[in-house]
């Protein structure tokens, strides 16, 4: 398979995946190519993708959103120390989920444990990625980036 091909059931896996794991309404906006570097907000997700296919996934919500997540699917609030484990787990959830969704359709991947990360910062060596941003109805953005390094 091209890698365009690749690129495009993988973006549309980590939609149908974050509409199966965020059960709070959104709606996707469209995707837009992007250059390095890409400077995260406050707090991000990163999990490593290799397979078909190798890159990363990124997965960048804001401290707010994370609180309603956790509220929608715990019914309590969550910050501090619980909302940088839970990002993670967030991310974790919508990479397998993605792979899940990606093996039925004949395309294989395995992720890498998910890193956290910070403050802002600056993410460089990719060759092109993708981002996604995802608005919810109180207008915060959750930003997706799908980073591609090379076809195998």
């Amino acid at each position: 398979m091209s890698t365009a091909t690749n690129v495009q059931k993988v973006l549309n896996a980590t939609i149908s995946s974050l509409t199966t794991v965020i059960p709070i309404k959104f709606q996707v906006l469209s995707p837009a190519l992007i250059q390095q570097p890409y400077e995260q907000r406050e707090i991000s997700v990163l999990i490593g993708l290799i397979g078909n296919m190798k890159g990363r996934l990124i997965v960048e919500p804001t401290n707010e959103i994370i609180d309603k997540i956790g509220q929608a699917m715990f019914g309590m609030h969550i910050e501090g120390e619980m909302a940088e484990s839970f990002t993670g787990e967030l991310g974790n959830m919508i990479a397998g989920n993605l792979c899940t969704i990606l093996e039925k359709e004949g395309m294989i991947l395995d992720i890498s444990p998910p890193t956290v990360l910070t403050g802002k910062t600056k993410f460089y060596g990719f060759k092109q990625a993708f981002k996604i941003p995802v608005q919810f109805e109180d207008g915060e953005l959750l930003n997706l980036l799908l980073t591609i390094d090379e076809e195998n």
